[in-house]
């Protein structure tokens, strides 16, 4: 390799380390997007979404807590988190209970692949990415749902057992 191609690697190498450190370095909030001025904002179940509010924000009120939670942190961001399908509202406040900003969060479906299988009335649903598993969703018969339930806690349950008993050094 000649002295020219090994500076361009070092050069390459030196560059991509200095922007993932960066990139990690660059707080939470930096990547929350603003909140939309007029349209709802949408979020899919089961995930989370970080939104900047407007600086003097210091109370949030959701209107239905089955369908959406939104917990606010410092620097005025919200997580919205959607838990069901559906669509509810949220006010932001500042300190002497102004409103600030009134929205409608919209819960949608989640944009993994899934494949739905009815069996009868009971329906099962499976997250295919890139292999086919039990997922949790509403709507799913109540057995398909308490057993995916009892593995997941059964196996996170084993995970913090294993990391319990690890011995500390």
């Amino acid at each position: 390799m000649s002295v020219r191609s090994l500076r361009i690697v070092l050069r390459t190498s030196s560059l991509f380390r200095s922007l993932l450190i960066g990139i990690l370095l660059v707080p939470a909030f930096a990547f929350a997007a603003p909140v939309p001025t007029g349209g709802p904002i949408a979020v899919n179940i089961d995930q989370a979404k970080l939104i900047r509010l407007p600086d003097r924000a210091a109370t949030i009120v959701i209107g239905n807590p089955l369908v959406a939670d939104i917990t606010l942190q410092p620097g005025s961001i919200i997580i919205v988190t959607g838990k069901s399908y559906g669509a509810t509202n949220f006010v932001a406040m500042d300190r002497n209970g102004e409103v600030l900003l009134e929205r409608i969060i919209l819960v949608e479906s989640a944009a993994d692949p899934i494949v739905t299988v009815y069996k009868g009335i009971e329906r099962e649903s499976y997250s295919c990415m890139p292999v086919c598993q039990p997922r949790i969703t509403l709507g799913d018969s109540e057995r398909f749902l308490k057993a995916t339930l009892d593995q997941a806690g059964s196996l996170s349950g084993q995970a913090a057992g294993a990391a319990a008993a690890k011995p500390q050094q």
